[in-house]
């Protein structure tokens, strides 16, 4: 079965597009997604109410930044073990666990940006 990327009470939680544009690294993230099968982590501070989230993407270590990102593109990725997709794997997962947190005190981003 996969999950559900982003359930109702998460999309209730998420602010909207622009709410937190003035906060910078000190913005809120609500909900973390992570490639559970290659690299690449995304955590959301506001959405549209529709596809678009604004948020930290980090597809390789290192060097990610602040961007828009759509629901639909990370739910279309496919799942690849070895260069092979796998059918009926699910390639994006939420971080079950993650809490709101701000940016600047999320260690993947601090550990790469000093």
């Amino acid at each position: 079965m996969k999950q559900k990327l982003l359930t109702k009470e998460i999309r209730e939680q998420l602010p909207p597009l622009y709410s937190q544009e003035s906060k910078g690294m000190e913005a809120i993230a609500y909900l973390r997604l992570f490639h559970g099968y290659g690299r690449g982590v995304w955590l959301v501070t506001e959405f549209d109410g529709e596809d678009t989230f604004f948020g930290w993407a980090e597809i390789q270590a290192g060097c990610g930044e602040l961007g828009y990102f759509s629901l639909s593109e990370l739910e279309s990725l496919d799942a690849r073990i070895n260069g092979r997709v796998i059918p009926g794997l699910q390639a994006i997962e939420r971080d079950i666990h993650f809490k709101p947190t701000r940016l600047c005190d999320i260690k993947e981003i601090v550990r790469d940006n000093p």
